[in-house]
């Protein structure tokens, strides 16, 4: 059939139904102005029908569903059975094929002026439709999904080469770190080095090499040129929360086999870092673990890092000649630059003795005062102290292990589980040479107790440079120490407590006598002799974590004795079993 005589077929239905086309509507749909108007006046407008099939666009007439429609319309007498055909036909099409929407809203409007049957229609094809609406919608979601896969992906693949570059980059800087800190590590010093479970108490040789960088750039850098100018046995007790550190003298005689009889830092020029293990390990009859070279020029510098160190100092320190070192008396925050020439100094204490015990004390003292600051820290800050110590130690520790040690130790009690002490010897000239010559006794019972993680001097003994060298204080600069020496003199003497009354000279019974006097007042005493008898000045030491009084009582210690020392906190180097110990010194023996 040609499209001209679908158009006469059209206005043919048209006019034979015109009548029964108002009866089809509905009710409402009847009743509406609109409707209405466009019924009514369907054939003034269009007289002849044929302005009405060129109001539709071009494509509309040739569609096979109108068509089919038209046709399902003229030959159903109800206009119901063409209907039903109509939703047959429309299952068949593709999904695609039919959408209202892609009609122009003008014939959309005329099409359902046309036949009252047509809302009816609509409800049909949009109820035939619902299926495939909804299908539609979900082959779009997936559609959107798998295009965002892609860019998911790339998000993950780019955080993924940052994680692996920053990975990369933390990798090489700490191979870096361990480069410095262990690069000179021989593998005969780790032969020589004993392994221990993480938790066990260990050992570590602590020495300061004297490889300035001026008599590197003269004498080279060959290790047979320089002798160890300070040698420490430190034993770590990371479950017993201990630290002690003991001195060795330098000039400690002892006997090294091929070598003949030798000061024990010659072991250092004979054989390097290997063969000093060997020696101090049979020396102090231990087993040695780890191990650390200290340039204390550079060592020194984490001390401003730090910002400063508290030390009090018993005596003035003046050794310009020598050292460049002039401090006064009390207790002061010490730079980098002042704790060198503190940790260098020998001459500034002639005029008590053997220089070099005194220098090994400060030594202690120093180190002493750094590991408090550092555990005082922020831990944020502990991975950047470590770096700076990669420029001043060798050690066989890489800088995982150093960061685990400190954060093991971050709970120490740093006042009173810090322990200080010196290898009991004494000075004698031997064939034209002065060597220390260890009291064998002393040194056995010393190192027994160290073992034990115990103070390395027995009850009622003590070092000799006590009252003389430094000792490290916790946090208090010079400006708190003058006001809580204030505080301290304003508040009244208490004269009871527990004191040991310790005999620091050659007069003897003098620590009896003193403990009488003691004892009448209303103190608790026990005596004994210091390790040292060339006290000059008396000194009082309290303990505040046995009372809470004992500053108070080691005033009164002192006011009963009539003796101008100041006391002191005692910094782990003195007897902790008594709230006082008093050192009587020549100034309180010319007094009786």
């Amino acid at each position: 059939m040609t499209s001209a005589e679908q158009r006469e077929l059209s206005r043919s239905h048209y006019s034979a139904n015109e009548d029964h086309y108002d009866d089809q509507l509905p009710a409402h749909a009847a009743s509406t102005p609109l409707v209405s108007q466009r019924v009514e006046g369907y054939d003034e407008r269009h007289p002849n029908g044929d302005d009405f099939e060129e109001e539709k666009p071009a494509h509309f007439a040739s569609t096979p569903l109108v068509q089919q429609s038209r046709s399902s319309r003229s030959s159903s007498p109800d206009g119901n059975e063409g209907f039903a055909d109509y939703d047959d036909s429309f299952d068949d099409l593709p999904n695609s094929s039919v959408d209202e929407d892609d009609a122009p809203r003008a014939d959309r409007n005329n099409a359902r002026s046309r036949s009252g049957s047509h809302n009816h229609l609509r409800s049909a094809t949009y109820s035939n439709t619902a299926g495939t609406r909804a299908e539609g919608a979900a082959h779009y979601s997936r559609r959107r999904s798998k295009k965002r896969h892609p860019v998911l992906k790339g998000i993950l693949i780019t955080l993924l080469v940052l994680v692996g570059v920053c990975g990369a980059a933390l990798a090489w800087y700490v191979n870096v770190l361990n480069g410095k800190l262990s690069g000179d590590v021989t593998q005969d010093l780790r032969d020589q080095l004993v392994s221990v479970d993480s938790e066990d108490p260990f050992y570590m040789l602590l020495l300061g090499v004297d490889k300035s960088d001026e008599r590197e750039e003269s004498w080279g850098s060959d290790t047979s040129n320089y002798r160890a100018d300070s040698i420490i046995l430190a034993r770590i007790d990371p479950k017993g929360q201990t630290v002690t550190l003991i001195s060795i003298p330098r000039d400690t005689m002892v006997d090294m086999g091929d070598y003949g009889t030798q000061k024990i830092n010659a072991a250092y020029s004979y054989g390097g870092a290997a063969y000093m293990t060997q020696v101090v390990s049979e020396f102090a009859g231990v087993d040695i673990s780890h191990y650390a070279e200290i340039d204390f020029e550079q060592f020194t510098s984490i001390v401003d890092t730090l910002g400063g160190i508290e030390v009090t100092l018993p005596v003035a320190v003046s050794d310009m000649e020598y050292a460049g070192i002039d401090l006064p008396a009390g207790t002061q925050t010490l730079n980098g630059e002042q704790a060198l020439e503190l940790v260098r100094t020998r001459h500034a204490y002639d005029e008590y003795g053997a220089g070099d015990y005194y220098r090994a004390a400060n030594q202690r003292m120093v180190i002493t005062a750094i590991i408090k600051k550092i555990l005082q820290s922020d831990a944020t800050s502990w991975p950047t102290l470590i770096s700076q110590l990669a420029d001043s130690v060798t050690t066989d520790l890489d800088a995982t292990e150093l960061l685990s040690l400190v954060n093991q130790f971050k709970d120490l009690d740093t006042d009173n589980d810090i322990y200080s002490a010196r290898c009991p010897t004494t000075s004698e000239y031997i064939n034209g040479v002065w060597y220390e010559v260890v009291d064998d006794d002393a040194w056995q019972t010393m190192m027994e107790r160290t073992d034990n993680g115990e103070d390395p001097y027995e009850e009622g003994q003590s070092d000799e440079t006590e009252g003389i060298a430094g000792t490290a204080t916790s946090g208090t600069t010079s400006d708190d120490s003058s006001s809580d020496s204030t505080d301290s003199t304003s508040s009244e003497p208490v004269y009871s407590g527990t004191v040991l009354v310790l005999n620091g000279t050659t007069t003897s019974g003098l620590a009896k006598n003193a403990s009488s006097v003691l004892t009448k007042v209303g103190y608790s005493c026990s005596t004994g002799n210091s390790s040292s008898s060339s006290h000059e000045s008396t000194i009082v030491v309290y303990n505040s974590s046995n009372s809470t009084t004992a500053q108070q009582e080691a005033q009164g210690v002192a006011e009963t004795l009539g003796v101008s020392a100041e006391p002191i906190e005692n910094d782990g180097a003195y007897s902790t079993e008594t709230d006082v110990v008093v050192i009587l010194g020549t100034d309180y023996a010319d007094s009786q």
